[in-house]
């Protein structure tokens, strides 16, 4: 599957949006306030977004919950027919750009738009390329006991488990690894 550059940072984003919700944060806000979302903004190099303020945190978050209801979405069929709402409701538009050193690529959103247009747009059409290309599958949530993050399995052969190898990766392995010992020396 090819993914553009991108379509690949618009899904990077979208993952770290919906990984701002308590439930993925063990009970926490991810975007609790306006400075929050400015450096949520900032980590993703979102470009044309305006003066954050509290309504745009709102907005943000009631379009995160939207985007959570995509990924869990128990159809394909489902899935669309939220995205195409989601979509319609953000007013997109798309354009080529070639901004801040980058080559020309599409920007979906309305010159202008509010920040939930924005993300609203672009995380809505990265979402449709996977659906349009049979890649549902790749959107995931972390195998990891109690862990609710999500993540886009891009590995070649689908086989990405956990949100991240590191931490809930590492600490399945590792715990499995100790009740073989566990077991080895119980039988000893």
């Amino acid at each position: 599957m090819l993914i553009t550059h991108d379509t690949r940072c618009a899904l990077g984003m979208l993952v770290e949006l919906l990984n701002t919700a308590p439930d993925a944060r063990g009970g926490a806000e991810g975007l609790p306030d306006p400075p929050a979302l400015r450096e949520f903004v900032a980590r993703q190099e979102i470009s044309e977004v305006g003066p954050i303020r509290e309504c745009d945190v709102t907005a943000v978050r009631e379009l995160r919950e939207r985007f959570r209801a995509i990924f869990a979405a128990p159809t394909t069929r489902e899935a669309a027919e939220l995205l195409n709402a989601l979509v319609a409701s953000a007013g997109t538009t798309p354009r080529l750009t070639d901004h801040d050193g980058h080559d020309w690529h599409m920007h979906y959103f309305a010159p202008g738009a509010g920040l939930a247009e924005h993300l609203a747009a672009d995380g809505g059409m990265a979402l449709g390329f996977i659906l349009v290309a049979g890649e549902r599958e790749r959107l995931r949530q972390c195998a990891a006991p109690g862990c609710a993050r999500v993540f886009v399995d891009l590995s070649r052969n689908r086989s990405r488990r956990y949100c991240s190898s590191r931490t809930c990766g590492n600490r399945l392995h590792v715990a499995a690894y100790r009740a073989r010992r566990r077991e080895a020396a119980r039988v000893s």
